[in-house]
Parts: C-alpha cells; structure tokens; sequence
C-alpha cells in the first residue's frame, strides 16, 4: 500500500503519517510540500526507510494528477480546506486514486457533496471521504455508534476545545474562518444559518481543559450527518479556542473589521485586514498564557430506545495531532482492506463501520470516556 499525504511535512500531515509507518501494509509514504526541507520532519519520520519528500502545489493540478497516479491513496491534510479539498479531490478523482481529507471547513464540503465530483468519482470506482480527521472524524464515527443503538435520533451536539499552544499554520486560517459571516447549523429539522462566533454556551472537559465557553462554529457536520442520521431535528456545533482570551479577541477583532475580507486602502497601498490578522497571530507575544497542550471533544447523542429517553454523551482529551491524524490512518488501512466499499463523494458516517474504526482507535492508546442515561416515566404494574 503507498500512500501520498499532502501537506505531509504539517503538523498534522506528520501526525498521519506517524501512524502509517507502523502499518505492516504501508510500504511506501510519499509526504509532500511547497518547501520539502527534511529538517521539518520528525526524526522518526525523517529516517524511516518507508518516507520520501517531494515539491508539489496543490494550485498544480497536471503535478497533482500525476503524482497520485502512483499511489493507492491520496490523504490531504493541507490546510485550510476551503481552499484545498476541492482541488486535491478533482485531481484525485481524475487520477483514479480514493482520497481522504481531514476537511473541517463546511464551504469545501458542501462543493464536494453538490459538485459533479460526486458523480465522476463514483464512474471512476474511486471514493472520496471526507472529513475524516478529529472533529469532523472521529466525532462522527462515534455519532453513528451510537445512533445505532438508538430507535430515533432527537439531537447531536458535537463541542470541541482547541487550545492555541496546539495551533500552527493553516490550523489558524480555519480558526478565524469558521467564525466569519452566517454558518450552517441544523436546527427543527431545518438547514439554517446563524452568526459564528454566537450562541454562547458553557461546557465542561475533561482535565486539564475544565470548563469552557463555546460558541457555533462553522464546521461540516450540520450539512453530513442529516444525510445519514435520518429524522434527526438538531446537529449543533460549537468550539473554542483556549484560553478564553483568544476567543475574545477574535470577537473584538471581528466586531472592528479586523477580519475584514475586502482589501482597503492603507496609505496608498491596498491591504486585507484578514490576511494581516491571520499574520499577526502567527506570533503570540512571550509571556502570554497559551493554554495547555492538549484539545478536547465532547459528544452528545440524544434519542429514544423500546419508548425511552436516551443520551449517551463520549468525552476525550489528547494532542491535536494525533488526534487528527491516526483517524485517516486507520481510514486508509481500512480502505486497503475492502472495508470502506462506498463510492463517491462521502462523510464518515456514511462509509466507516464503528465497531472496526473504534476498535482500531483504542488499540493505539484512545481514551473515550463515555455515559449512558435511560429516563423513563415511572409506572406501577397493577
């Protein structure tokens, strides 16, 4: 099985890649860059006889078509996916290689369910899975594992906490994106659009996160998993980032136009006020408090079972790039093994068994805290 990883030399390009070097099946991993210095790479990975590097663009599409033209699967992870998962995925599909994204922005999967995509891919026998990361990924296995013990599905509240120690590159791209104008949530049943960045909420984490104030954010899964968690009436999402000061200045900033997408004229010169704040984040100044070095999810499944109220709720906190990165790994391998058979355009709830996917999953070390409440109306048998 080879493998190409767009965006392999990232954090969570290498956080796939870390998993898949350990794979018996795997026995070559392509990782792929705009500037393919090895020095960037993990010394495990650096030196593992299974890795090469390679230059590639992904604004380059004959390149692109090219390069996966000798791999089993291609898996991006270059970010951010507004940008990237509709033109890593045409190539794919005209390469005739299945993909996977790590796609957590709603814009780029929308294209990919409603584009012609969806059908090339199914007339090249490919698969194109999407979304198949953390949060959307994991989250959304877990989302269908337990729908699946339900009889009907009422409510999905799906809640993540990101803290900036763990953010770098296109990771901060989609954190102030996914806050920008109205964003999709699936509320009574219906598609709407409310504004990112509202709906504030309080919600507590497992330790060290504790408890946190969210906010919707503009992520795929209002869009997924009403297609495959049929007569659900509500799919929210809402996330932060940590500590609670970068949320409030992403507000303020957003609020005084400083994620502004049209350019203005600065003394002559015409500056984006977005790309200048996305700049400027880059660097967090010396002494300010980053926050822990991990990220959590929360998941909560609410429906009915034999006439009963039903909600399971799974906690989990980790790094980001493992996190991130072993749930397309095993997504691969479950590929190479004929277990995901699913052609087109798909999310992972629509192709990944749970019982497998989680099997895997807690087989590399995954912590899932999870709870069961049954809630039923007290009767006396006469």
């Amino acid at each position: 099985m080879r493998v190409l990883i767009l965006g392999g030399v990232g954090n969570m390009g290498q956080g796939v890649a870390r998993d898949l070097v350990k794979q018996e099946p795997v026995t070559h991993i392509v990782l792929t860059s705009l500037h393919p210095d090895p020095a960037r790479l993990s010394a495990k990975l650096r030196e593992n006889e299974k890795t090469s590097m390679i230059k590639l663009d992904v604004n380059d599409h004959e390149g692109m078509v090219n390069a996966f033209k000798d791999v089993d699967v291609v898996i991006n992870a270059a970010g951010p996916f507004y940008k990237t998962a509709v033109p890593v995925a045409t190539a794919a599909v005209e390469a005739r290689v299945n993909y996977i994204d790590i796609c957590d922005d709603y814009e780029g999967t929308q294209i990919l369910f409603d584009s012609e995509i969806d059908q090339m891919a199914k007339d090249a026998g490919i698969t194109v899975l999407t979304g198949m990361g953390s949060d959307p990924g994991t989250n959304n296995v877990l989302v269908k594992w337990y729908a699946d013990r339900l009889d009907t599905v009422e409510a999905i509240y799906l809640y993540w906490v990101v803290s900036v120690a763990e953010l770098q590159g296109a990771a901060w791209d989609h954190s102030l994106h996914m806050t920008l104008g109205k964003i999709p949530q699936y509320i009574d049943g219906k598609l709407v659009h409310v504004e990112g960045g509202t709906g504030v909420v309080k919600e507590k984490f497992l330790e060290p996160l504790g408890a946190c104030q969210l906010r919707y954010v503009g992520h795929p899964q209002p869009l997924t998993l009403p297609k495959y968690i049929k007569g659900v009436k509500n799919v929210i999402i809402k996330g932060a980032l940590i500590p609670s000061w970068v949320d409030e200045m992403i507000k303020e900033q957003k609020e005084t136009g400083f994620l502004g997408t049209e350019p203005i004229d600065v003394k002559g010169t015409q500056i984006t006020p977005y790309d200048l704040a996305l700049k400027l984040w880059e660097t967090i100044p010396e002494g300010r408090d980053n926050g822990p070095q991990s990220s959590g999810l929360k998941v909560i499944v609410k429906g009915d079972r034999d006439g009963k109220k039903v909600t399971y709720t799974a906690d989990m906190v980790g790094r980001m790039a493992p996190g991130t990165g072993i749930p397309a790994s095993i997504a691969a391998l479950m590929m190479a093994a004929g277990d995901v058979t699913v052609k087109g355009v798909v999310a992972p709830e629509g192709c990944i068994d749970p019982d497998k996917f989680l099997g895997a999953f807690l087989s590399r070390g995954a912590r899932i805290h999870q709870t069961e409440h049954i809630a039923s109306m007290f009767e006396i048998n006469k």
